[in-house]
């Protein structure tokens, strides 16, 4: 007797799921029975995914709106509010990163655990395939053995026994026993259909879940490397590393809603099938099993009796009956006809072996095996599978937020970094305190052969020790003026300088510096000694 059914019970997010308003197109309701042909059912999916992009073009209206906000906005020079400004852009793209970093860890948790759904929805159709492949097998080879096999033997004992009416009467009952068991078989169904679709949906799934699983990986990957970028990007203040962020992260936003569009379709209709899969199957299966049958392997259990029972017990009974009567006849007819005992040992060979298949077949037409697949298929589906959809959903929505925030922080650091740049531009290029004139004065030969003030008087005291100069008047003569004007090519920049005639120390210099300046000042000093005497 079969054991007591192992109920299935839909889990909460399977009924809360199964409860969204399902809406077509044209916002009518639409039934939330699982009927994946149903064109409106369809509709109310597409719905759901539409509902995703809805939110899409709002979060990017979002970014447009900050985006022209940042662009118009004035900035203020104050010190306090920059510091201010820049501490809010520096924290807000380290939240989004370590919320970023979050949402990756949760959708590397649902892709795992919707891999293990979906792989054992896999193992569990192999499983039913197998038995059901194996049940086939069993009664068409044991249909083979009753019909060719043994009539096969049997016309070759009606010659031996052709003198004696009682055996031939024997032999005609063996016939008619074979002929019950092959009628008996017949009544088992054929699961050839069965099982081509179940391993085109096995196919079909396994490659689709391949894909799946390798995109979330390597979006996750990509989230990753926009999270780096943007650090690095805020840490060294580089546009283009901005520039590879903002584009970067927009793409990220755009494939994170359409991660989500696709996991909200998945998961509802998913749950709905989960909400009553029984129902689901009874009408799917109508046209190849009949009801009684289908409803035994669903609802296996005491009250639910088994549709093959008749036909195995005539089976068995039949078969027993063709082992006593062939017993009889290798006792009674072997003496008379010795001829006759090789083929009736191989009658009885072929009855074992149908024994066998029939021990089998029992087990395997047993409703345990096949419900236990059906429970870890939607063990795998109901469970881990919408369990796992629900978390890459989460994924989605954190990493939208996440990089909202950041391509958000990073527009405001680009201005940040074009005012600062704009700033050096407005700014002499000759001022030696400038770093944009460092910049391109590392990229650009000397103008000349003339040195700075700086590198002369640098080389003039680099060859006293270090000490000042002579001059203690604060006021130099006007032929000093004119001939350093002479000096540094009549540059109206140098003639006014408060350090000419001072007696100011030098600055403090590397050795290297003050190697490089004393070399520098060597063509002076002999050209000008004599107007600057030590």
């Amino acid at each position: 007797m079969p054991a007591a059914r192992v109920e299935y019970i839909a889990p909460w997010w399977v009924v809360w799921l199964h409860s969204v308003p399902h809406l077509g197109l044209r916002l009518q309701r639409v039934d939330s029975t699982f009927n994946p042909r149903d064109e409106n059912y369809q509709e109310s999916l597409l719905f759901l995914g539409l509902v995703a992009a809805v939110c899409l073009g709002l979060n990017l209206v979002f970014l447009t709106a900050y985006l022209v906000c940042v662009c118009c906005c004035r900035q203020d020079g104050a010190v306090q509010t920059k510091l201010r400004r820049s501490c809010c852009v520096t924290w807000s793209a380290v939240v989004a990163g370590l919320v970023c970093c979050a949402a990756v860890g949760i959708g590397f948790y649902g892709n795992s655990e919707t891999n293990d759904g979906v792989y054992q929805l896999i193992y569990s159709l192999g499983n039913a395939n197998h038995t059901f492949s194996g049940i086939d097998a069993l009664v068409s080879g044991t249909t083979q053995e009753m019909t060719v096999d043994l009539e096969r033997h049997l016309a070759r004992l009606s010659e031996i026994f052709a003198m004696r009416g009682d055996y031939l009467q024997t032999l005609k009952f063996l016939q008619q026993m074979a002929g019950n068991i092959v009628a008996q078989l017949s009544g088992v169904p054929v699961w050839t259909g069965v099982t081509a679709k179940l391993t085109e949906l096995a196919d079909q799934t396994g490659y689709v879940e391949y894909y799946r699983w390798l995109s979330y990986l390597l979006l996750f990957i990509l989230d990753l490397v926009v999270c780096f970028v943007a650090c690095l990007g805020l840490a060294r203040r580089s546009r283009c590393l901005l520039a590879l962020t903002l584009c970067c992260g927009l793409l990220a936003l755009l494939l994170s809603w359409t991660a989500l569009a696709a996991d909200t379709a998945a998961a509802v209709g998913a749950s709905d099938f989960c909400a009553a899969p029984d129902t689901f199957i009874l009408n799917m299966t109508e046209d190849q099993l009949s009801t009684e049958v289908t409803r035994y392997y669903l609802y296996c259990g005491q009250s639910v009796s088994s549709p093959f029972q008749q036909a195995l017990t005539v089976f068995q009974r039949s078969l027993t009956t063709m082992q006593i009567q062939v017993a009889g006849l290798l006792q009674f007819a072997v003496p008379m006809f010795p001829t006759a005992q090789n083929e009736l040992l191989r009658i009885q060979l072929l009855l074992n072996s149908s024994e066998s298949s029939l021990q089998q077949l029992t087990a395997m037409l047993d409703c345990r095996g096949l419900h236990k697949d059906y429970l870890d298929a939607l063990t795998g589906i109901c469970y881990d599978g919408i369990e796992g959809l629900l978390f890459l959903g989460l994924f989605s929505l954190l990493a939208a937020l996440a990089f909202s925030t950041m391509i958000c922080a990073g527009l405001r650091a680009w201005k940040r970094c074009t005012t600062r740049d704009r700033d050096y531009d407005d700014i002499d290029e000759d001022d030696p305190f400038n770093p944009q004139a460092r910049r391109i004065a590392a990229h650009n030969p000397p103008r000349g052969q003339l040195h700075s003030f700086c590198s002369y008087s640098s080389g003039l005291g680099s060859q006293t020790s270090l000490q000042p100069p002579a001059q203690t008047v604060s006021n130099a003569p006007v032929s000093e003026y004119m001939n350093q004007a002479v000096l540094f090519g009549g540059n109206p920049r140098y003639e006014n300088t408060p350090l000419i005639g001072r007696g100011s120390p030098p600055p403090t210099y590397t050795p290297s510096m003050r190697a490089t300046y004393l070399s520098l000042a060597d063509e002076p000093l002999r050209h000008y000694g004599h107007e600057f005497p030590a």
